[in-house]
Protein backbone atom coordinates (compact mmCIF):
# COMPACT_ATOMS: atom_id res chain seq x y z
CA UNK A 1 0.00 0.00 0.00
CA UNK A 2 2.96 2.13 0.75
CA UNK A 3 3.95 2.21 -2.80
CA UNK A 4 0.72 2.95 -3.72
CA UNK A 5 0.70 6.26 -2.01
CA UNK A 6 3.90 7.26 -2.92
CA UNK A 7 2.82 6.69 -6.93
CA UNK A 8 -0.32 8.77 -5.57
CA UNK A 9 1.63 11.34 -4.21
CA UNK A 10 3.91 11.85 -6.98
CA UNK A 11 1.44 12.02 -9.15
CA UNK A 12 -0.38 14.60 -6.80
CA UNK A 13 2.73 16.64 -6.62
CA UNK A 14 3.09 16.81 -10.71
CA UNK A 15 -0.31 17.39 -11.59
CA UNK A 16 -0.46 20.33 -9.19
CA UNK A 17 2.40 21.67 -10.85
CA UNK A 18 1.61 21.76 -14.09
CA UNK A 19 -1.76 23.07 -13.56
CA UNK A 20 -0.33 25.83 -11.83
CA UNK A 21 2.29 26.24 -14.74
CA UNK A 22 -0.71 25.55 -17.50
CA UNK A 23 -2.88 28.34 -15.96
CA UNK A 24 0.16 31.27 -15.47
CA UNK A 25 0.92 30.61 -19.46
CA UNK A 26 -2.61 30.67 -19.96
CA UNK A 27 -3.48 33.87 -18.55
CA UNK A 28 -0.05 35.52 -19.28
CA UNK A 29 -1.17 35.15 -23.17
CA UNK A 30 -4.70 36.17 -22.66
CA UNK A 31 -4.51 38.59 -20.82
CA UNK A 32 -0.31 40.26 -21.42
CA UNK A 33 0.72 38.49 -24.83
CA UNK A 34 -0.27 39.89 -28.18
CA UNK A 35 0.49 36.28 -29.39
CA UNK A 36 -1.99 34.01 -29.41
CA UNK A 37 -0.05 30.73 -29.64
CA UNK A 38 0.92 31.55 -26.18
CA UNK A 39 -2.52 30.89 -24.85
CA UNK A 40 -2.81 27.60 -26.88
CA UNK A 41 0.42 26.62 -25.37
CA UNK A 42 -1.22 27.32 -21.62
CA UNK A 43 -4.01 25.20 -22.70
CA UNK A 44 -2.01 22.36 -23.37
CA UNK A 45 0.00 22.26 -20.28
CA UNK A 46 -3.26 22.42 -18.38
CA UNK A 47 -5.03 19.59 -20.52
CA UNK A 48 -1.85 17.73 -20.05
CA UNK A 49 -2.11 18.37 -16.27
CA UNK A 50 -5.04 16.52 -16.47
CA UNK A 51 -4.27 13.62 -18.70
CA UNK A 52 -1.59 13.38 -16.30
CA UNK A 53 -3.08 13.17 -13.35
CA UNK A 54 -6.27 10.65 -14.73
CA UNK A 55 -3.46 8.53 -15.48
CA UNK A 56 -2.04 7.94 -12.27
CA UNK A 57 -5.01 7.93 -10.74
CA UNK A 58 -5.73 4.81 -13.22
CA UNK A 59 -2.46 3.24 -12.46
CA UNK A 60 -3.21 3.57 -8.66
CA UNK A 61 -6.89 2.38 -9.00
CA UNK A 62 -6.33 -0.77 -11.02
CA UNK A 63 -2.74 -2.33 -9.02
CA UNK A 64 -5.23 -2.25 -5.92
CA UNK A 65 -7.94 -3.80 -7.48
CA UNK A 66 -5.35 -6.66 -9.10
CA UNK A 67 -3.74 -7.09 -5.11
CA UNK A 68 -7.41 -7.43 -3.62
CA UNK A 69 -8.50 -10.03 -6.45
CA UNK A 70 -5.20 -11.95 -5.81
CA UNK A 71 -6.04 -11.59 -1.97
CA UNK A 72 -9.64 -12.86 -2.49
CA UNK A 73 -8.73 -15.75 -4.15
CA UNK A 74 -6.02 -16.59 -1.86
CA UNK A 75 -8.80 -16.81 0.66
CA UNK A 76 -11.49 -18.11 -1.38
CA UNK A 77 -8.97 -21.86 -1.76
Amino acid sequence: METYLKMLHATKFVGATLLTIGIAIFLYGTLMSEFSTIMGVGIGVVMGAVFIFLIGMILVASEEMILNSNQCKKESV
